[in-house]
């Protein structure tokens, strides 16, 4: 049984699809759209040039040496631009200001919280696990842990699990190398795709994916729905938090905003468009429970059958 999906964007997504198709303005959009961001944080409190800066002072080499895996081929779908980066993940300037960006990007879901936007979500995901899954895991796999945020606040939530955190990003997985030197936490970070982690196979009671799968093209979405399979125990749960698709705040988004958005996320409609649902049930999970924890952000979560 093949999963059937609507791959066909609505009416301001093809257009602003056209728009974004011209390089130049797709170049336009993305220099806005960063420092839109740039401006949100420094307005909440965030110092992302400060911050910034001090990070770049540090020797980071080191960090990467003990994470990379210089044999690992990466896919063609994370070679693209990605949140106004042309090298996408794949450089130290998206490594160093993951961590202001997510402070700004989170700002404006609930109003009036400034930074406090991004750990309230975090929460709210927390929350929902804690909620539907009774035994608490003893083996966490983050997928797409970027430079450990997901993975230090899971390891707050389940301070007796072992925890590995996963990225295709190995600037990323230093940053979080030296974040967890910094905490003294002990973390196992693997460089890897998330749908080919090359980890043991039913290893794992509790796999996590915060803010990952819209950025992927469906194709990679079913590999790492089925690989996750793999290395599930039986009885084992894959949770997601990530965009809600059926959110009215996207659906009555201004044009300008909405462009802006897309020009950092090339894969946005493949997200919007795929039947999350049919796809995990198809690769071997019982049905999911979808929750809505913020206004435009939802949890998924499917116990392995």
């Amino acid at each position: 049984m093949t999963t059937v999906v609507n791959t066909a964007p609505g009416l301001a997504s093809r257009l602003v699809n056209k728009v974004l198709a011209i390089k130049p303005l797709a170049n336009l959009a993305k220099h806005q759209a960063r420092q839109m961001m740039i401006k949100r944080a420094e307005k909440i409190g965030v110092p992302w040039t400060k911050e910034v800066q001090a990070l770049r002072s540090h020797d980071w080499e080191s960090h990467l040496s003990q994470v990379q895996n210089p044999q690992l081929n990466y896919p063609d779908y994370y070679l693209r631009s990605f949140h106004a980066y042309e090298q996408g993940n794949l450089n130290w300037d998206a490594a160093l200001e993951v961590e202001v960006a997510a402070y700004a990007v989170h700002a404006g879901i609930w109003s009036n919280t400034g930074a406090k936007g991004d750990p309230m979500l975090r929460q709210s995901y927390h929350d929902i696990l804690k909620s539907k899954i009774a035994d608490e895991p003893r083996d966490i796999l983050d997928l797409g842990c970027s430079v450990g945020m997901s993975t230090f606040a899971l390891q707050k939530v389940y301070p007796q699990a072992k925890i590995t955190g996963l990225d295709l990003s190995p600037y990323f997985l230093a940053v979080a190398h030296y974040r967890s030197q910094q905490r003294h936490a002990q973390i196992n970070w693997v460089h890897a795709a998330a749908e080919s982690t090359r980890l043991p196979a039913g290893s794992f009671d509790l796999i996590s994916a915060f803010l990952m799968f819209h950025e992927l093209p469906q194709s990679a979405t079913w590999q790492i729905f089925r690989e996750a399979r793999r290395v599930l125990r039986p009885g084992g749960y894959l949770a997601m938090m990530d965009m809600n698709p059926q959110s009215e705040i996207y659906g009555k988004m201004p044009p300008y905003i909405l462009t802006l958005l897309k020009s950092t996320e090339p894969y946005l409609d493949e997200y919007f468009t795929l039947d999350i649902e049919q796809a995990l049930v198809e690769a071997g999970f019982k049905a999911p429970t979808i929750t809505s924890n913020s206004p435009r952000h939802r949890t998924v979560i499917a116990q392995l059958g």
